[in-house]
């Protein structure tokens, strides 16, 4: 009893803090629901509810989150392909240099964005791929390749020497080894990568903005939403709403992966 005497106010603190990180995310919906006269009023709930917000933007931003998807699995895939090998020979095979390109990998994650894109700018120009879907998605990786190797090397490093030389033993490749004994076991660590390069892929803007301004439809959400903030007006109700329509794949798949991510952080353990 004097230990939960002693821990209440915690609780408390705890509940509170977690009540103020989640208040935005609630006056978002709670925005999206109340009529555009009812907006400037302030209500905590909305007096005046409606889904006109929701209609509009279903009519007008589903072309933008289609092509957030599209860019999101894009990304995801090229950087697996990519990560996933780069880890492999940087943890396990004798490679010239590796403490150099490990070196490399935590600069260029230094590197701002805004540094990235200006240079993308003008490669994009010269190849003719500014305001396409694939120039995005290559974008995007070079924010997650980094990160998607070193979480990779970390847990590849922790696996048993004698489980790959078994495979070697029984006649299999370094690229058979990999594909059939690494991956599985590093089944975690591939969905924390592919979640966390998702969601950058997701919610990034800079690199939308820069690249992709002229895109038309093929535009993400993250540029749909200035469809609805004007010099004269803003559509607060609408811009709400795709703000929570554009937040739903994103929480679904923390939800769905959390188990995964938990277990692919500590990027240690060999077995799940």
């Amino acid at each position: 009893m004097d230990r939960v005497n002693r821990t209440w106010w915690k609780t408390v603190l705890g509940v509170v803090l977690t009540a103020l990180m989640l208040f935005p995310l609630y006056w978002m919906i709670n925005v999206s629901l109340t009529k555009r006269e009812a907006i400037r009023d302030g209500d905590l709930y909305p007096k005046a509810f409606t889904l006109e917000h929701y209609d509009v933007v279903l009519h007008d931003q589903l072309p933008y989150l289609g092509t957030s998807i599209l860019v999101g699995a894009g990304t995801v895939a090229l950087t697996l392909a990519i990560s996933a090998p780069a880890a492999y020979a940087l943890s396990r095979l004798v490679l010239p240099g590796r403490r150099v390109l490990s070196f490399l990998l935590i600069v260029a994650q230094m590197i701002p964005a805004v540094v990235m894109a200006l240079g993308f700018y003008t490669i994009y120009t010269n190849l003719g791929i500014l305001d396409t879907v694939p120039g995005l998605i290559l974008a995007d990786s070079t924010i997650a390749v980094p990160f998607g190797v070193m979480l990779f090397a970390a847990f590849m490093t922790g696996i048993p020497g004698e489980l790959l030389q078994a495979a070697q033993i029984d006649g299999a490749s370094y690229w058979r080894t990999f594909r059939s004994v690494v991956m599985p076991v590093a089944r975690n660590s591939a969905v924390t990568v592919g979640l966390f390069a998702f969601l950058w892929a997701w919610s990034d803007f800079l690199f939308a903005s820069t690249l992709n301004r002229d895109g038309g439809k093929l535009r993400p959400i993250t540029m749909g939403l200035y469809d609805y903030i004007g010099s004269q007006n803003q559509q607060w109700g609408e811009l709400m709403a795709t703000a929570v329509l554009a937040s739903i794949p994103t929480a679904v798949l923390l939800l769905v992966a959390q188990r995964y991510v938990a277990a692919g952080v500590t990027a240690g353990a060999v077995k799940d």
